[in-house]
C-alpha cells in the first residue's frame, strides 16, 4: 500500500472508530447506517460534493459551513456531523469515502454481517444475489450483503470478493489463464 493511502486509511479509521463508538453508546447504530448509505448516495450523485471535500483550494471555514449546511440539510445524526465539521476544520474531508467504508464496515460487523462485492458481466437478478448471499453464508457463517457491480468485460462468470478472499471465476479471468499457458509451452 502506497504511503498516502495508508496515511489516508489510518486518519479514516480513527474517525470511523470515534464516531462508531459514539453512535454505540447512544444506541443509534441504526440511524447511522442511515446516514452513511445517504452520504455515499450523495457523494456519487455529486460532483461539486466530491470537488468541495477534495479541493485544497477551498478555505477551511467555507469548507466546514459548506459541511455543515449539507449535513443539517440531509438531516445527519449530531455525532456525525460534528464528525464532519471536525474533519472540516482539519482539513480531513478528503477522507470521507473512506471514513463511509470503514463505518460500513464497523457496523456490519457489529450486526454480524458480512459484504460481499461481486462483479458481474451483467446485472443479477434478485433470485440470483438471494441464492449467492445463501451460498455465502454457508461458506462465512455470516450474513452476507451483496455489494454488486456491472463489468461487461468480464464476458461472463463472477469475481466476488468477501473480506481479504477473492474467487475469480470470470471467462476474462480464464481467457488470461490461458494465454499464459499457452505463452509458456510455446
Amino acid at each position: 500500500m502506497s504511503e498516502p493511502a495508508s496515511i489516508s486509511s489510518g486518519i479514516a479509521e480513527r474517525y470511523a472508530t470515534a464516531i462508531f463508538e459514539i453512535s454505540k453508546d447512544e444506541k443509534s447504530l441504526a440511524k447511522l447506517e442511515s446516514n452513511v448509505t445517504d452520504l455515499a448516495a450523495a457523494l456519487n450523485d455529486s460532483e461539486e460534493f466530491s470537488d468541495l471535500i477534495a479541493s485544497p483550494v477551498v478555505p477551511r471555514a467555507e469548507q466546514k459551513a459548506a459541511i455543515t449546511a449539507i449535513a443539517d440539510k440531509m438531516g445527519l445524526e449530531p455525532v456525525m456531523q460534528n464528525g464532519l465539521g471536525l474533519m472540516a476544520e482539519k482539513r480531513r474531508l478528503f477522507v470521507l469515502p473512506q471514513l463511509l467504508v470503514k463505518l460500513r464496515e464497523m457496523i456490519a460487523e457489529d450486526k454480524g454481517e458480512v459484504t460481499a462485492d461481486v462483479t458481474s458481466a451483467k446485472a443479477l437478478t434478485k433470485a440470483q444475489s438471494e441464492k449467492l448471499a445463501k451460498t455465502l453464508k454457508a461458506s462465512t457463517g455470516k450474513d452476507v450483503n451483496i455489494n454488486a457491480t456491472v463489468d461487461e468485460s468480464l464476458i461472463g462468470g463472477l469475481i466476488v470478493k468477501v473480506g481479504s478472499k477473492m474467487i475469480d471465476t470470470s471467462i476474462r479471468s480464464r481467457l488470461n489463464s490461458l494465454q499464459n499457458a499457452m505463452k509458456e509451452v510455446g
